[in-house]
């Protein structure tokens, strides 16, 4: 049996490394230095110059020494000076020294070739960037990478720059001194926890927390994002793991603090992601060969725990757990106080805590500064209560787009917060103000909250809609929010606190509360049409209006 083999062609290949790059560029200067010599006047006779110049060929005239150029076009001819009348060609074409010519058309020839060398050389280099930057990957560039991925910081942030978690530093603070003071803990014989894992919403500090923690332990802090370690090379994201833990324990004590580590953390299994699990297993791998009392302490944050996998949470990885809830409202003074250091303010800071509720620290913080800004804008040096009120909805909704009311508008939507504003005091729904386009009530601050105060929010949202259906026999579009929240507020009844008539969750349920509400709130409006009045009017001309002054109104109206 015969073998057929199959020929192979050598393919050629050429690689634009820095020798070849020399080499072409020095060719490339000698053909264009051989092309300028080339480009030598051409001698001629006495009979060539006549048919030139009768022929009308010649454009100028240069006079070098013993000899005359003469410039045809593209073409240059050289004839003795000496062997032509020099008075006769001055009179048929331009003649020019070459004192001023020649020198000028060199220094111009010689930066022509230069430029055009130099471009030469740029386009070779950056095609051979190119060719280095197609072949090599970030995998094996990872020296670099890691240098700047892996670099620790010294933090500057203490826990008397932290306000208003008073619970968390007291709990952090053995990890402190543990970082401060290994060696009593290791005579003690007690293992301090590798991972500190805090969990909480977005904004209230967990990565502030984590740089207090450094800063007062005066470790150096490695700070990471989840999202920094999930890469689309095979292996990336594993090496950077492994990188970050080898550079911690070699500057230990110190942190590593990744931030949304659900990022990096998330459940195994289901969509399948092949390098993120890697990197994952990478992490868990790192944590289980920490020694005991190494000295390195992992603290993650995370708003997603339901997302990370069981491996990462179990003992002997993240043992401490630390809860971070929305401030209340001491921690709000507390914090307000640190971010309303170094400015003017006359505006009690109690009050702008009660107006703020549901803010998170970093909201506060946007808050203070939206508020001085307002106050700039209006010229003021003093930061004022009405600062704050400006800019309290545009920080936490954003800002709402301006309404534009006819006057007859303007009346149907003043009777329908006059409702609100009547059934919400009688009803004792706090509020710190309402007006024609908004309302302001006041936050729940209660942990536990019954089915009667829940009920008494529900009448108040649906009060505008049932007042104008009794005064107009019409409902109209400026009920759809209050509408949506009752509903909202109803179905959370039912579904999550069991407030229905049955035990099993259902829309009828749903339907019977908001039904009840209704007929207790038509029922409420019909006696008081007169105190509405009252108040609608005062809507129309101040167009808002507050607790205070809504007692005052309702107590003239009762006398």
């Amino acid at each position: 049996m015969r073998l057929k083999m199959k020929q192979i062609t050598p393919k050629f290949s050429f690689k634009f490394s820095k020798k070849n790059i020399l080499i072409i560029a020095a060719a490339l200067l000698i053909v264009i230095l051989g092309f300028a010599v080339s480009k030598e006047p051409k001698t001629i006779n006495y009979d060539m110059y006549l048919q030139l110049l009768d022929g009308n060929f010649v454009s100028k005239a240069v006079i070098d020494e013993d000899d005359v150029i003469l410039y045809s076009q593209n073409n240059r001819f050289k004839i003795i000076k000496d062997g032509i009348d020099v008075k006769e060609l001055i009179k048929k074409v331009p003649v020019e020294r070459a004192q001023t010519y020649i020198v000028m058309s060199e220094f111009f020839t010689i930066c022509f070739i230069f430029l055009v060398f130099l471009g030469i050389i740029f386009l070779l280099l950056k095609i051979r960037n190119k060719e280095q930057s197609d072949t090599k990957t970030p995998a094996y560039d990872l020296e670099s990478i890691v240098s700047s991925f892996a670099t620790p910081v010294i933090s500057n942030v203490r826990f008397d720059d932290v306000a208003g978690i008073d619970d968390v530093k007291m709990e952090l603070s053995e990890i402190v001194d543990f970082l401060k003071n290994p060696i009593k803990y290791r005579n003690f014989g007690i293992k301090m926890p590798k991972g500190v894992l805090m969990i909480g919403p977005p904004g209230v500090g967990k990565t502030l927390v984590a740089k207090a923690v450094a800063g007062e332990a005066n470790v150096p802090f490695f700070y990471q994002n989840g999202a920094s370690f999930v890469q689309i090379y095979v292996g990336m994201g594993a090496k950077r793991v492994r990188e970050l833990f080898s550079k911690a324990k070699s500057y230990a004590p110190s942190i590593i603090f990744i931030d949304e580590i659900d990022a990096v953390g998330k459940s195994r299994g289901g969509t399948r992601n092949d390098e993120r699990e890697t990197t994952l297993n990478q992490l868990l791998t790192e944590m289980d060969g920490f020694e005991d009392n190494s000295g390195v302490i992992v603290i993650a944050a995370t708003n997603r725990i339901e997302m990370i996998d069981e491996a990462l949470l179990r003992s002997g990885r993240f043992d401490r757990r630390i809860f971070l809830s929305m401030p209340d409202l001491k921690d709000r003074v507390a914090i307000l106080k640190t971010y309303l250091k170094g400015k003017k303010c006359e505006a009690d800071v109690n009050d702008i805590a009660k107006m703020s509720v549901g803010f998170s620290g970093a909201a506060l913080s946007t808050l203070v500064n939206e508020a001085a800004i307002n106050a700039l804008r209006s010229g003021n040096e003093i930061l004022k209560t009405s600062d704050f009120e400006a800019v309290l909805n545009k920080v936490l909704l954003g800002k709402k787009k301006v309404l534009s009311y006819s006057e007859s508008e303007k009346r149907i939507q003043a009777t329908y917060q006059a409702a609100k504003v009547l059934c919400a005091y009688w009803f004792d729904v706090k509020f710190d103000k309402i007006s024609l386009i908004e309302d302001r009530f006041v936050g729940i601050e209660r942990e536990i909250e019954s089915r009667s105060q829940m009920l008494s929010r529900i009448k108040v949202f649906l009060a505008g809609m049932c007042k104008l259906q009794l005064d107009e026999n019409d409902v109209f579009s400026n009920s759809s929010s209050d509408l949506n929240y009752a509903k909202d507020l109803a179905s959370k009844m039912v579904y999550e606190y069991g407030m229905g008539n049955s035990f099993i969750p259902n829309p009828a349920d749903v339907e019977q509360i908001l039904t009840q509400a209704k007929e207790d709130v038509v029922s409420f409006l019909k006696g008081v049409s007169e105190q509405i009045s009252t108040l609608s009017e005062y809507l129309l001309v101040y167009e808002s209006i507050d607790k205070e002054m809504t007692t005052n109104i309702l107590k003239e109206a009762y006398n």
